[in-house]
């Protein structure tokens, strides 16, 4: 598996990704009812961003989008996004999209990246951040509805580089 800049070749497999997390609607927060065309305008990256997939034998198991978290005088911290088709789960790809966004930010004189709402019943993604050294600075309670858990919260976390 390689991590990868985006290729105008790789939408109908990130297109897949993002359709199938989006509509579970278990870990963003994102519109349900997003079409194709909403979900590649939100997730391609225009410079000083970038957007990157993980790919092996020519399929995209999954996708990262990063840049600045703010513009103006916020953009110094960073942020990503992270998703991982469902069937190519728990192989270590979450792990290397975030090693490689955090790689990316520092090489990039980015201070800082900032994850700005992890749902927190994302045990993994949260166990995944954590261990790439971020930390949980607070919690929106009950920002976020889940399908079968209800109102939980969204965390803010925070890496200072």
């Amino acid at each position: 598996m390689t991590v990868r800049d985006f290729d105008d070749n790789d939408w109908p497999g990130v297109w897949r990704i993002i359709r199938d997390v989006v509509t579970a609607q278990e870990t963003f927060p994102y519109d349900p009812h997003m079409t194709e065309p909403q979900a590649r305008a939100m997730w391609i990256e225009s410079p000083p961003g970038l957007t990157v997939v993980a790919a092996e034998h020519g399929r995209v198991l999954g996708t990262a989008k990063m840049g600045p978290n703010r513009p103006g005088p916020g953009a110094h911290v960073s942020t990503a996004s992270f998703m991982v088709a469902p069937d190519a789960r728990g192989r270590g790809i979450g792990t290397a999209l975030c090693t490689f966004a955090l790689t990316w930010a520092r090489t990039h004189g980015y201070a800082a990246m900032q994850f700005n709402a992890v749902v927190e019943s994302n045990h993994a993604a949260v166990h995944l951040y954590r261990n790439q050294g971020f930390d949980v600075l607070a919690t929106v309670p009950r920002a976020f509805t889940h399908p079968t858990l209800g109102r939980v919260g969204l965390h803010l976390m925070y890496q200072e580089f």
